[in-house]
């Protein structure tokens, strides 16, 4: 059956306190954008973590966990914490956090759990300390923690979540991040009430690729960043092609071939794998389309008896919301 997500958050930590409490909104983020591994990705309006963040007596960074999910409250070995941990380390202070997070995005979802809290956290806590560090050190931060959930340090979810809108990662040593204008679209996100885990699902992938298909997919993401640019829709379309990673990961999603068949059929420009998996997001020029694209999502898995979720969203372009 098809499932909704409805937002349930009324927590108001810390009111007895008389302590400065930062709250903000982090938005889920879809990576890769197809053919762009690594290198592309942009936030979405809906769904999103809630998470608030005041100073400590006692130094370090404690971990709260307001939803159920159980994820680990020691510092090191929790996203939000391993941020945090680096940007106290260039603090240099004996500084305390404390950081209360509402997960409404489900962890090992494919569309940016982990980049949520990390992001959210380092910008919540920047703003404690009077906005100090730019956002490309927040990013920087913000990659620790997702060094933790995937072992890899890698900011496609990360920098979209912090500067909003679409974004191209040059280069992650050193750091460089381009920020892309984009036409108006509309974001169809549907999550197979499954688990993909980053780590395995970068573990299948192959080591090495054919010189042709390296090519191709350089075509593609080239196309694709120029189609953004240039609001050309019919080029975005043409240039959410895959041939490295979406054949291996696919089969790792029950009705993928079918989701995106249908999806083109409906309309949609295009889409793939949001993240690792397992969601898949489609692209369309308008609402109405969108939504004909998320019928057609809930039929496959309804078929399948599969339970999910879906999103009609659109892009994001301010990131991380502050909410007070």
């Amino acid at each position: 059956m098809r499932t909704q997500f409805i937002h349930q958050f009324s927590y108001t930590p810390y009111a007895e306190t008389g302590g400065r409490v930062v709250s903000i909104q982090s938005p889920a983020t879809v990576a890769n954008m197809v053919c762009g591994f690594d290198v592309l990705g942009f936030a979405v309006t809906d769904p999103y973590d809630e998470m608030h963040i005041r100073f400590t007596d006692t130094p370090g960074v404690t971990i709260v966990n307001l939803d159920a999910y159980d994820l680990p409250t020691q510092p090191e070995q929790n996203v939000a914490g391993a941020a945090l941990l680096a940007m106290l380390d260039e603090v240099a202070e004996p500084i305390g956090l404390e950081v209360s997070i509402f997960k409404h995005i489900k962890p090992g979802s494919g569309v940016g759990s982990s980049a949520a809290s990390a992001a959210g956290a380092v910008v919540a806590a920047n703003r404690l300390f009077n906005d100090r560090f730019s956002k490309s050190d927040l990013v920087r931060f913000a990659m620790n923690g997702e060094k933790v959930a995937s072992g890899v340090k890698h900011a496609d979810n990360i920098a979209p979540c912090i500067y909003g809108g679409v974004t191209l990662i040059r280069s992650i040593f050193p750091l460089d991040i381009v920020e892309l204008s984009a036409p108006p679209l509309y974001v169809t996100l549907v999550h197979p009430q499954i688990e993909v885990r980053t780590a395995d699902a970068r573990g299948i992938l192959k080591q090495q690729v054919l010189l042709k298909d390296a090519i191709r997919q350089w075509g593609n993401i080239a196309g694709l960043v120029a189609g953004l640019l240039q609001g050309d829709y019919a080029l975005i379309g043409r240039s959410l092609e895959d041939v490295l990673i979406e054949p291996v990961r696919s089969i790792l999603i029950p009705g993928f071939a079918d989701i995106k068949q249908q999806s083109r059929e409906a309309g949609a420009l295009g889409g793939g794998i949001s993240g690792s998996g397992p969601s898949i997001f489609m692209l369309s020029k308008d609402e109405a389309t969108a939504k004909d694209v998320e019928a057609a999502m809930h039929g496959i898995y309804e078929k399948l008896g599969l339970d999910h979720h879906t999103y009609v969203t659109t892009i994001n372009h301010q990131g991380v919301k502050f909410i007070n």
